[in-house]
């Protein structure tokens, strides 16, 4: 089972060091923060700890170095931005061999771990360098738990281990959305492929009572079911693929629910001329870039009568206007329902820039910032990390 870093107190605490793993892999422009939200996200529970007079050692990534010291992806500048947010005093330690345990409520931020090639290599001997500087470790990186590293995985096995609090809001709102959902349950999967999504949309139909549908994965759905797609984004060489996921999906008593109609164009471009037609009335030239008015409509109809929605993908190419019409429309209507009581849960690929474009993302009841990690849940597989948290003893 899970233990909570949370539900320590100050007597424990006050005067040990944690070494915690977070996730500052934030965009950077210039030399600076461009994008602070998983930094804002996690730093109260961070502050938390302090209060009770831990002491922490930080340990993140940034970027793909792949084991040699890149500057550009240097955690300096995520040091810089906590400093003058927070009023933070968070020393930035180049090296293992330099670091050394802080005092009560004071942390160190270690440079970035994919610095050391023994970091994705799981390394147990780098792991033990780290662990004689902590008395226990947390893991507060919902969004790196996919990953068997190092300071995700082997140093969970040195030392007494703990979830923060933001991986558990993560994992708690997971679980809300497929394993003691309150239903019925309605998946919204979106996004370019079906070939990038195939585990998620095998894994959902056996525990959604309905899955909608957008995005480029629409389209070849739609050629399944006899449509001509024209020059519209698919995947010719999986519709029979996506023939079987609809009639597994029939067995297993979820409903599928595709548009009716689309925004179509000849070119993406901002300015290109659009037509919103019915899937049959797509000329040979065009391509359907969003779901269309009907769709946003029926697809709402669905979400009305559910009590959980869980949300991954765009409808359209939300990018460019007018194709985020579809998207907009229908991440509003959730964040609506959300008001009303629906429990939303979103996360993913693009999810968050779609949602956040729609103007919405702080309506959910819960957005997850994760890729990788998130997909692989949803898909229904175990996630190193999380999976050596549960084992601790």
């Amino acid at each position: 089972m899970i233990k909570a870093i949370d539900t320590l107190g100050a007597d424990t605490l006050t005067g040990k060091t944690l070494l915690m793993r977070v996730d500052f892999n934030c965009p950077l422009q210039d030399g600076k923060v461009a994008d602070a939200t998983r930094i804002d996200r996690i730093m109260p529970g961070i502050t938390a700890l302090l209060e009770k007079g831990a002491g922490i050692i930080l340990l993140s990534h940034l970027g793909r170095p792949k084991g040699r010291i890149v500057p550009e992806m240097s955690l300096a500048p995520i040091a810089a931005y906590i400093e003058a947010h927070y009023g933070l005093f968070l020393p930035l330690i180049a090296d293992v061999d330099g670091l050394s345990q802080p005092g009560a409520g004071q942390m160190v931020l270690l440079e970035n771990l994919r610095f050391w090639p023994e970091e994705e290599a799981n390394d147990s001997g780098f792991a033990e360098k780290l662990a004689k500087y902590g008395a226990f470790y947390v893991n507060d990186a919902f969004s790196c738990a996919h990953r068997a590293h190092a300071s995700t995985h082997a140093l969970a096995q040195q030392l007494p281990a703990y979830a923060g609090p933001a991986l558990i809001r993560e994992v708690n709102a997971l679980k809300t959305a497929l394993e003691v959902p309150k239903r019925p349950v309605v998946a919204v999967v979106g996004g370019a492929k079906i070939s990038t999504k195939l585990e998620v949309l095998t894994h959902l139909i056996s525990h959604v009572d309905h899955l909608i549908l957008g995005g480029g994965m629409a389209n070849t759905f739609l050629a399944a079911q006899g449509y001509d797609m024209a020059g519209s984004l698919m995947e010719a060489e999986l519709v029979d693929t996506a023939k079987n996921i609809l009639k597994s999906a029939r067995e297993k008593g979820c409903a599928i629910h595709l548009p009716k109609d689309g925004q179509a164009a000849t070119e993406f471009k901002k300015g290109a001329d659009v037509r919103i037609i019915a899937n049959e009335e797509l000329a040979k030239e065009e391509m359907m870039l969003d779901i269309g008015p009907e769709a946003v409509a029926s697809y709402s109809a669905v979400i009305r009568e559910a009590k959980t929605v869980l949300w991954n993908g765009p409808m359209g190419a939300f990018e460019i206007p007018p194709f985020d019409a579809g998207t907009n429309g229908l991440a509003r209507y959730v964040a609506d329902a959300t008001a009303d009581g629906l429990v939303s849960i979103a996360g993913g690929g693009d999810t968050v820039a779609a949602l956040n474009h729609a103007g919405c993302a702080d309506k959910f009841s819960y957005v997850s910032l994760a890729g990788g990690a998130f997909l692989e849940w949803i898909e229904g597989r175990e996630l190193p990390g999380i999976a050596i948290l549960d084992s601790a003893p």
